[in-house]
């Protein structure tokens, strides 16, 4: 599958799954009677504030760095305090002391204290921390992997809604033009010049030109709703598209130098990256938790039967935690660690390999679509001529109706083609910079025909 193929595929994937976050998204603002006019910048804009698979990836983030803090906190001082104060009633024989009179009180006990907890060797929490961060990392590049892809979403959808308009405008021209042809046969055929099959199919051409313009226009409604629920636009707003579909060739760059690019770009592969670090510092952890840890603990308070009676004391202790057997737990977590290794170097392996193919093809169909374009444009023009004479010969008597009919829809058809190449040619650009990780940075310049 090309890499244009591979974006439309994507599209219709996200078209067949309306729960997809991202053709979703958090309305913002209010409806308005006036029509907000909304071009391909700003609708790009929109979707990077409201689309909700962004708003979800930047709450994955979120609870990235909450597990980092988690982490790190395991290698920080606990510190904590506490006032007591109780009356008690003791039995000394139960504590091994006979006495002729073993209970003793009641008196009270007052204890005011602050104690300490600091881990000094600990290798696995540490580990277990530099993870938590790589994880942290990993989830910022998600969200610009995220954001880039919004951008992709909102131009297809953007663009495919301006295709959809300019279906429109191209079946209202043609249906026009069919009942002018209609129009035509009538009054030949008044005059004797034509037979009555000949307005009959004229008739027939006219109405199958208004279904395209009734079909056209329901289409682009729909693809404006669906432009509008990605992008956060509110319900029953009424939304007019500035932005036209151009046709702006964009200079190619080396292959070499695109792949070298989106190596050094694409965010995706680095998140790739330092998931495969989050992995290796896990699996150290699992290692370090085979080592001995060494932790500090000490408290300091005044303790009495009064508070004016308190005397100060502390107490401090290391303790050495020396692991000797515990049930295979530990060789349990070293197994996972090392398995997770083995699938995060596969999955960068494949990436990189995935990001070049989608580099090349990313080029490969920016070729293509500027040829088809090309190709496309001339048979407009050709498409013209050919109608153009057809009407004249069914004018001067030399040729009949179907003549004209054929010529009719090989016009149609050049217009649709027309349109799909133009659109395919903007897509590709996208794909493009899109492939090259720097499609929120440069996708503007891109649809401009720039880099």
């Amino acid at each position: 599958m090309s890499g244009l193929a591979a974006v439309t595929a994507l599209t219709a994937l996200l078209a067949q799954q309306p729960s997809s976050p991202y053709l979703g998204s958090v309305p913002a603002g209010t409806v308005t009677a006036e029509p907000l006019k909304l071009s391909v910048v700003d609708a790009v804009q929109r979707a990077l504030k409201t689309n909700l698979g962004l708003l979800l990836q930047t709450e994955n983030e979120t609870t990235a760095d909450s597990a980092r803090m988690r982490a790190l906190a395991d290698l920080l001082p606990n510190l904590s305090g506490s006032l007591r104060e109780s009356r008690q009633v003791l039995n000394l024989e139960a504590y091994g002391f006979p006495a002729p009179n073993p209970i003793v009180g009641p008196f009270n006990v007052f204890d005011a204290r602050v104690a300490v907890s600091q881990p000094v060797i600990d290798v696995a929490a540490l580990n277990d921390s530099r993870a938590a961060t790589y994880r942290q990392q990993a989830a910022k590049y998600g969200i610009r992997t995220s954001r880039d892809l919004v951008v992709l979403v909102a131009v297809n959808l953007y663009m495919e809604t301006v295709a959809a308009g300019s279906r429109v405008e191209s079946a209202r021209a043609q249906q026009q033009t069919a009942d002018a042809l209609l129009q035509q046969a009538q009054d030949l055929k008044a005059s004797g010049l034509v037979a009555g099959i000949d307005v009959l199919r004229a008739q027939v051409q006219a109405q199958t030109q208004r279904q395209r313009a009734i079909a056209a226009a329901n289409d682009f409604e729909k693809f404006k709703l669906q432009l509008e629920r990605a992008i956060g636009i509110p319900v029953g707003q009424p939304v007019t598209l500035t932005d036209t579909m151009p046709y702006a060739p964009v200079p190619a760059p080396p292959v070499e130098t695109a792949v070298t690019r989106a190596l050094d770009g694409r965010p995706d592969y680095m998140e790739a990256k330092s998931r495969l670090d989050a992995a290796h510092a896990s699996e150290r952890a699992a290692f370090g938790a085979l080592l001995p840890s060494l932790r500090v603990d000490a408290d300091f308070g005044g303790i009495g039967q009064t508070i004016a009676a308190a005397h100060n004391t502390y107490t401090m202790a290391a303790t050495l935690r020396v692991p000797i057997f515990d049930g295979g737990r530990t060789a349990a977590r070293r197994i996972e660690a090392q398995s997770a290794v083995r699938q995060r170097e596969a999955e960068l392996t494949e990436l990189r390999g995935r990001i070049e193919y989608e580099v090349r093809a990313a080029l490969l169909d920016l070729g293509a679509a500027d040829q088809q374009v090309q190709a496309a444009r001339t048979n407009v023009d050709l498409a013209g001529q050919q109608l153009t004479q057809a009407r004249d010969r069914f004018t001067a008597g030399v040729a009949g109706n179907l003549e004209l009919t054929q010529a009719q829809e090989a016009v149609a058809t050049a217009s649709e083609a027309y349109i799909s190449a133009l659109y395919a040619h903007n897509l590709a650009k996208a794909s493009l910079a899109r492939s090259l990780g720097i499609a929120e940075s440069s996708i503007t310049s891109f649809l401009g025909g720039k880099q």
